[in-house]
């Protein structure tokens, strides 16, 4: 199963294992080279990217497996290194890494952090956020449709691989959650309902909900445009918010980095 790291140079907060986006059927790392380095750098973390089996030719739980079979290596890695591992992801790579969050949990395992930037949740898109600006991307069909092409006709989430988040009765004790959504984004009822579900089960939730930011903004540096008005790229807090995630494990704050890799 190809990855592909990413490795900032000098001192780094342990692993992070991260699900591009796609709608499950398209993207790969290559494609989000550039914005998982970003987070390397910003995060101080080695980033593991992973080209998971795409749907419909490989549905779930295909991609699922593939990813923890790359947390497995990560976390061997860490072991090593006296680190932690982090899980992430952005859209349906979101929705990858929470599901993965969820399966670790109830396998005992530990992370430091999940990730989750923009997730849909909800299978039949039915949150009112889906249907507000019907330009605005995911349409509520593709992404039904997305959902279809990824779970099967009939999902079976038994064995606890589960597709979604909303398949796991419980979620206590899963791993703390940084969670960020732009204002715009169709998915973002899904998004505020998941935190909510999370802190109700006692999980610790950092929640970014960014203005006038849409869809699939991981991929995109802020514009700007929005930069003269203050407003942060996502994955800039994403990456300021992991690395606090990690030094609250390791008591260790490491010092900014510059835009280098090995």
């Amino acid at each position: 199963m190809p990855v592909r790291i990413l490795r900032p140079t000098g001192p780094r907060n342990g692993w992070t294992v991260w699900a591009h986006g796609g709608s499950w059927h398209h993207g790969s790392a290559l494609t989000w080279h550039h914005a998982c380095a970003d987070l390397a750098v910003v995060a101080g973390t080695t980033v593991v990217s992973v080209d998971y089996r795409l749907a419909p030719e490989h549905p779930h739980p295909a991609a699922l497996e593939d990813f923890l079979t790359a947390v497995a290596w990560a976390q061997e890695q860490a072991a090593s290194e006296a680190t932690e591992v982090a899980v992430g992801g952005d859209s349906a790579g979101g929705t990858i890494a929470a599901c993965a969050a969820l399966v670790l949990r109830d396998r005992g395992g530990h992370l430091a952090a999940q990730v989750l930037a923009y997730p849909p949740i909800d299978p039949q898109c039915r949150a009112d956020s889906y249907h507000r600006d019907p330009c605005a991307f995911p349409s509520a069909g593709a992404l039904t449709a997305a959902w279809r092409g990824y779970r099967g006709e009939r999902p079976d989430d038994s064995g606890g691989l589960y597709s979604t988040p909303m398949a796991a009765a419980d979620l206590t004790g899963a791993a703390p959650a940084i969670i960020a959504v732009g204002e715009l984004d169709p998915v973002i009822d899904d998004v505020r309902d998941y935190r909510s579900r999370l802190q109700a089960a006692g999980v610790p939730v950092r929640y970014l909900e960014l203005p006038r930011t849409a869809h699939g903004a991981f991929l995109e540096p802020v514009p700007a445009r929005l930069t003269r008005r203050g407003v942060p790229s996502l994955r800039s807090c994403l990456g300021r918010a992991l690395a606090q995630a990690f030094a609250k494990q390791t008591g260790v704050t490491l010092p900014p980095r510059q835009r280098t890799f090995s």
